[in-house]
């Protein structure tokens, strides 16, 4: 099949990229500079979102859109300035590959967008599936993914199959949130951040990787899908299952008040949490690699 991923050359997508390629996929990354050649064989790069850009002809007869575009919600200080950029930044992008699909002289036949779980809020008590599908959150981070998601949905009218891939912490050694959260048990003053009682849903990236390639191939799978793995944890439980893993000490907490200095209203991404199932997954068959934080890690850090 021919595959567009949008946000091709970020941390997700070019795990995917090279997965879906090592599948013998065709796969054209959507991209803003051309930062190599524009490739050949099964994997190519065609500009998009800026002047120059006219990607129709090179996405006619596309199978699937991915898009992973997006300001990162968790790589600076959350100013206003910066929450108008996660926002329209991630607005434009599902609104462009709208608009690319409209005018395609065959319309693809799905589109994978990427979500986040934060659209359902926080909270210690309670269990968050597919199910909760109008989000429960009323904070920054909630209220921005049903946006992201209502223009997305825009698709479906289209006729177009429309997977909204609800992602937790994604785990990987060199990328994502996990190489810092290390750094402080690598230097013995790892322990838990604020109460430690918050719960972190977590995904192994090879799970997201597989998790996607699962949801291209059952065609009766649409609409909001976790991207968790089955078995969250405390962040407590977190940092104790770290530090065993990479053989340092969990003893010294953070409080929350520390973090909130530090990070201001951005800290709700360590500090609040919750506690997030894949029910959809499982229960159209998938199979997790690493449904356990314990070897998770391990083959992380190994």
């Amino acid at each position: 099949m021919k595959i567009a991923i949008a946000g091709g050359n970020g941390f997700v997508g070019r795990a995917l990229a090279g997965e879906l390629v090592k599948n013998n996929h065709d796969v054209v990354i959507l991209t803003r500079k051309l930062v190599a050649p524009t490739g050949s064989g099964q994997l190519r790069f065609t500009l998009w979102l800026t002047d120059k850009a006219n990607p129709i002809s090179d996405l006619q007869d596309t199978d699937i859109f991915i898009n992973l575009a997006g300001e990162s919600i968790n790589s600076g200080r959350w100013t206003e300035q910066r929450k108008e950029k996660i926002v329209n930044s991630r607005i434009n992008a599902v609104k462009e590959i709208t608009d690319i699909m409209n005018k395609l002289d065959r319309k693809p036949r799905l589109l994978i967008n990427a979500s986040a779980i934060g659209i359902y809020g926080t909270s210690l008590e309670k269990v968050f599936t597919e199910g909760d599908d109008n989000g429960l959150g009323e904070d920054f981070l909630a209220k921005i993914v049903r946006k992201w998601e209502k223009e997305a949905d825009k698709a479906s009218q289209l006729g177009i199959r429309t997977i909204l891939c609800r992602f937790g912490i994604i785990l990987d050694k060199q990328q994502g949130a996990l190489p810092k959260m290390a750094i402080p048990y690598k230097s013995f003053i790892g322990g838990p951040l604020g109460t430690g009682r918050q719960w972190m849903s977590w995904i192994h990236i090879a799970d997201v990787v597989n998790g996607i390639c699962f949801l291209i191939e059952n065609k009766d799978i649409q609409g909001p899908v976790n991207f968790t793995a089955p078995q969250p944890v405390t962040m407590n439980e977190f940092g104790k299952t770290l530090g065993q893993v990479i053989h340092r000490p969990h003893w010294l907490p953070v409080p929350r008040l520390a973090l909130a200095l530090l990070l201001g209203e951005m800290s709700t991404l360590v500090v609040d949490g919750q506690k997030v199932l894949p029910n959809k997954l499982l229960n159209n068959g998938y199979q997790f690699k690493y449904p356990d934080l314990n070897n998770a890690l391990k083959n992380i850090f190994s």
